[in-house]
């Protein structure tokens, strides 16, 4: 797949990029290539291949499940100026 410089403005315009006209054309060919090599790699037949979660057969980590930090509501709602049945009351500010 070829990319246009009216491509490549349109990407960058859509993008919000600003980028000079004299390298337009060095990034449609640069992007032109990329897509060619995913076009590339959309060819290889992967049938045999077995699906992976991760490249690397190892276990994850995982922490407990417990909690580790005390509750502290009733300590920030007493620095709130107005706090009502446990919620931070705060002033209307769309009319």
């Amino acid at each position: 797949m070829s990319l246009s410089a009216a491509e490549v403005n349109k990407i960058a315009w859509l993008a919000r990029l600003a980028i000079d006209d004299d390298k337009v054309d060095a990034y449609a060919r640069d992007l032109s290539q990329i897509l060619g090599f995913v076009e590339q790699l959309g060819s290889v037949d992967t049938s045999r291949v077995a699906p992976m979660a991760h490249p690397l057969d190892e276990a994850q980590r995982l922490r407990p499940d417990t909690v580790t930090e005390a509750d502290q509501r009733a300590l920030f709602q007493a620095h709130a100026p107005l706090v009502e049945a446990g919620l931070y009351l705060v002033p209307k500010v769309i009319e």
